[in-house]
């Protein structure tokens, strides 16, 4: 044990809160250390002089003279007291936005066109223009981004045109939604869709 771990124990051992193994350290420790025991000395006597004085009564409207004598209070920042009473939601927040601007930088990246979906085998792509014809069944969902979608058959979900255009023909069918990115905005909020939908069961 050196001088600096001895003092707040020697506080502790005169207060009785020590516990015993580290009573007996600070003991040999006062012994081999005669700065440190003439420390514990006077210690001990100024707190045998306090346990000495008479017991003092203390006004009860004290605190309240105390606390309006005091400066008033600056005002703290609100907005990181926020950030740091709730950091999983600020957390979120970064995440978020780190999340929007990938997804916004990735809005221009590519030019070229790009068909997905889960069976593309009824679907004619020539140019930039996708044909789903007629009497050919897409089974689930078709996303064209960047192209032309012409619908003259059928599909079994979702068709999603990414910076592109969609004609249905009279003929069409479409079992679930239509739905039309064309602004970097939009492409953000459908990319986080589709994110969240991929971690979500």
């Amino acid at each position: 044990m050196n001088c600096k771990e001895a003092l707040p124990l020697i506080h502790e051992y005169l207060d009785g809160d020590l516990p015993k193994t580290e009573s007996l350290q600070l003991k040999e420790h006062l012994i081999a250390c005669q700065a440190c025991h003439n420390t514990f000395k006077q210690l001990e006597k100024t707190d045998a002089l306090v346990k000495m004085l008479p017991s003092i009564q203390v006004p009860d409207t004290l605190t309240a003279q105390i606390m309006s004598g005091l400066p008033p209070m600056k005002k703290r920042n609100s907005w990181m007291d926020w950030i740091r009473r709730h950091p999983a939601v600020s957390v979120a927040v970064v995440f978020g936005m780190v999340m929007f601007g990938s997804f916004a930088s990735m809005w221009d990246d590519d030019k070229n066109l790009m068909v997905q979906g889960a069976n593309l085998q009824d679907v004619v792509i020539q140019g930039d223009t996708v044909t789903v014809p007629q009497g050919h069944t897409v089974n689930g969902d078709l996303v064209v981004k960047r192209g032309e979608l012409k619908v003259e058959g059928d599909v079994t979900g979702n068709v999603v045109v990414i910076d592109g255009s969609v004609n249905l023909a009279s003929t069409a069918h479409i079992s679930g939604e239509v739905k039309q990115v064309d602004e970097a905005l939009s492409w953000v909020w459908y990319k986080l869709g589709e994110f969240v939908g991929r971690i979500t069961p």
